[in-house]
């Protein structure tokens, strides 16, 4: 196999491969003995069918397979020969005059073909402990454990039904049959029938759960409302509507009491250990919050350091797919470019450059883990692959049987533990500044645009650099 370099321009690259004709005679030789010892033709024993009777029957798809071989081991030998990372498939050229490929398959002409590659840059890590990071902390206060807890003890709530001539009181729960219309059409999504409503729950639109205060069983009532500006449905928000709703059902609520007994129906020994739990739920998700704008302000950081040009085929993807997801936001959200004061083509270059920034840090992470030996074990996977598995209750068999058959989706698990690793490992090197802040602060928007919110993930690079 002769390769030849023929292209060196910025990141892409383009290599001459040649096959001798010799070459592939010999490969199709080789592979024409494997299968004569496993091929079974009718009137031949197994093992003895006669070379000139295999090349007959099969001698153009055991060269057509040659080729394809031939190909595979050029494209590896440019990466170990060259020295090159691929930063995506290579693209194969090869010869399209029937003549040349005729005589190349039957092993009178040499394969001539070129691949043309785009190899990942070479990067040069940076200082990272200029870069400063302030790690914000908050407490749980007791006022919030308080609220989760009676929030639970309202989840386990028993009602008994009200007398037939009692009225429904805020706190009750009602059963109701509904029809919602719009100038006097019914609107996909507002009937039901038999529905539970606790009044004062907040559960349903602002302003329908008051208006069923003081109705009685077998009332039908019209309960005019407006749907909010925010209403998640395009078409409804901010127009108003009508419900005609039939009482079928009122239960009083019976009396809450916080103590241990309510601990053991929720499966807790004791209230206290139950506030125990509790105050660790609420404190691991103000550490996830605290994390994620670390993380932020660290991809931000080296976002800032490293400057190298990028492979063009990993933002196209990458610009493809967040641009994808931006159009699937705006037709679920029925919005359109038309009015927009920035414009499908200014958005389009801002998703651009958030592309080029989620590959250009996935490329660094990738980098700075392979440096540092980060390593990601099979018992983190298989602890990742369980938590996913609970989202498929009574599916988990068939959900373990798909990754183990997927090498590509179980690099979608372990992508983003590496990258976790890899955050912690230069989260290691750089200025950490801790500021007590309190829960609000810290859960509060810090303003940031969302389309900057979607660089923050970057993306994941280790599997184009392990090729």
């Amino acid at each position: 196999m002769q390769l030849t370099q023929t292209l060196a321009e910025g990141l892409k690259r383009q290599y001459k491969v040649v096959l001798s004709a010799t070459d592939l005679a010999s490969r199709f030789e080789t592979e024409v003995e494997q299968i004569r010892g496993r091929v079974q033709l009718n009137g031949f024993r197994p093992g003895k069918v006669p070379t000139a009777h295999i090349k007959k029957i099969y001698g153009r798809s055991i060269m057509a397979e040659v080729v394809q071989n031939s190909v595979t081991d050029a494209q590896k030998k440019i990466a170990e020969e060259a020295g090159v990372k691929l930063a995506a498939e290579p693209r194969i050229v090869l010869p399209e005059d029937e003549a040349t490929i005729t005589r190349v398959l039957a092993g009178e002409a040499d394969l001539d073909f070129s691949v043309d590659v785009e190899v990942l840059p070479t990067i040069e890590l940076q200082d990272h402990s200029h870069i400063e990071v302030i790690r914000e902390v908050a407490h749980v206060p007791d006022s919030d454990v308080e609220e989760a807890i009676q929030r639970m003890a309202n989840a386990v709530r028993t009602f008994t039904p009200r007398g037939e001539k009692e009225k429904a009181k805020d706190g009750d729960k009602v059963t109701i049959d509904f029809v919602g219309t719009m100038n006097g059409v019914a609107f996909e999504g507002g009937s039901a029938q038999g529905a539970d409503l606790v009044l004062g729950s907040g559960q349903f639109i602002p302003g329908f759960e008051e208006q069923l205060v003081g109705s009685m069983v077998g009332d039908s009532r019209t309960i005019s409302v407006t749907f909010p500006e925010t209403y998640q449905v395009v078409d409804l928000a901010g127009k108003p509507a009508e419900f005609a709703v039939t009482v079928k059902g009122i239960q009083a609520p019976g009396d809450i009491a916080i103590d241990d007994e309510l601990a053991k129906k929720l499966g807790v020994e004791s209230l206290e250990k139950m506030r125990e739990i509790v105050k660790g739920g609420l404190g691991a998700e103000l550490l996830q919050v605290t994390r994620q704008k670390m993380k932020r302000q660290l991809l931000d950081g080296l976002d800032t350091l490293y400057r190298f040009d990028l492979p063009p085929t990993m933002v196209d993807q990458e610009f493809s797919s967040v641009w994808t997801q931006v159009l699937q936001d705006m037709q679920r959200e029925g919005k359109t470019f038309e009015g927009d004061e920035k414009g499908e083509g200014e958005t389009r270059a801002e998703y651009q450059r958030i592309a080029e920034r989620r590959v250009r840090l996935g490329l660094v992470l990738a980098e700075v883990g392979e440096k540092a030996e980060v390593k990601v074990s099979e018992d983190e996977v298989t602890k990742a692959l369980i938590e996913r598995a609970r989202q498929f209750p009574g599916q988990e068999k068939q959900f373990f049987d798909f990754y183990r058959k997927n090498p590509q989706a179980l690099a979608e698990i372990r992508a983003p533990l590496f990258e976790e690793k890899v955050v912690d490992h230069i989260l290691g090197s750089v200025k950490v500044t801790e500021k007590p802040v309190t829960r609000e602060e810290l859960m509060g928007s810090d303003d940031e645009p969302a389309a900057e919110a979607k660089a923050e993930k970057p993306k994941k690079a280790k599997a184009k650099k392990a090729e």
